[in-house]
C-alpha cells in the first residue's frame, strides 16, 4: 500500500501544505506522490499545491475530475476554472460533471464552463438550468449560460425568471448578454417581481446600461 506520507516524517497534511508553497526541497515529489494518496483529503491538498506550482498535467486533471471522492472532484473543478486549458478531453469531462450526483459538483462544473466561456457545454447547461432538482444547480447553469452568451441559452435564461428568487436574480444578470424585444419585455415584468432583490437587480442592470 502506498504511504500517505511520502518522503517526509512530519504530518502528511502539514507536509503537503509546505510542499504546496515549495517550502521543502522535494516538494515536487511530495505533491505528485500525494495526487494518488489513499486519503481523499491528501489528494485535495496535493491538487491545490500542484496547481499552485504548475505541476498538473492533462492526465492529472483527467484523473482528478473523475476521482471517486466527491471532495476531490469538487476541488478539481474549482481549480480548473482558473487555469488555461487546451485539452478537449478535459473540456469534455467538465461537461460530463454536470451529470454528477452531487449538486456541488454540478455547481462547480457550471461555474468552470462559464469562467472559460466554453460553448461545448451549452446544451447540457440548458438541461440543468431548466430541469435540475436542485435550485443551486439551476442557478449556476443560468449564470454560465449568461456568461457564455450563446443564443441557444436565451430561452432557458428567460424561463429562469419563473424559478425561485435566487435563480430569478441570477437570470436578470444573465440577460445582460442577450438582446431583443423579448428580453426587454422580460425585464419589464421582472421590474414588478414580488422579490425586492429581483427588482433591485433589474434596476442595477438598467443603471449599468445607461
Amino acid at each position: 500500500m502506498q504511504s500517505d506520507e511520502p518522503t517526509l516524517a512530519e504530518g502528511a497534511e502539514e507536509a503537503l501544505l509546505r510542499a504546496g508553497f515549495a517550502a521543502v526541497p522535494d516538494f515536487v515529489d511530495v505533491l505528485r506522490a500525494n495526487l494518488h494518496a489513499e486519503r481523499p483529503r491528501l489528494r485535495v491538498l496535493a491538487l491545490r499545491g500542484a496547481q499552485r506550482q504548475s505541476l498538473l498535467t492533462s492526465n492529472d486533471w483527467r484523473h482528478a475530475l473523475v476521482d471517486p471522492d466527491v471532495d476531490v472532484r469538487r476541488e478539481a473543478l474549482r481549480l480548473v476554472a482558473y487555469v488555461a486549458v487546451d485539452d478537449d478531453s478535459i473540456r469534455g469531462q467538465v461537461v460530463v460533471a454536470l451529470d454528477d450526483d452531487d449538486p456541488l459538483v454540478v455547481d462547480a462544473a457550471a461555474f468552470a464552463l462559464g469562467e472559460h466561456l466554453w460553448s461545448n457545454g451549452v446544451e447540457r447547461l440548458i438541461e440543468v438550468a431548466t430541469g435540475h432538482d436542485d435550485a443551486r444547480c439551476r442557478e449556476a447553469a443560468v449564470a454560465a449560460l449568461g456568461a457564455i452568451g450563446d443564443d441557444r441559452g436565451r430561452a432557458a435564461v428567460l424561463a429562469a425568471l419563473d424559478d425561485k428568487p435566487p435563480v430569478r436574480r441570477r437570470a436578470i444578470v444573465a440577460l445582460s448578454n442577450f438582446e431583443g424585444p423579448e428580453i426587454e419585455a422580460a425585464l419589464e415584468r421582472a421590474a414588478e417581481d414580488r422579490d425586492w432583490q429581483v427588482r433591485a437587480a433589474v434596476s442595477q442592470l438598467r443603471a449599468d446600461e445607461d
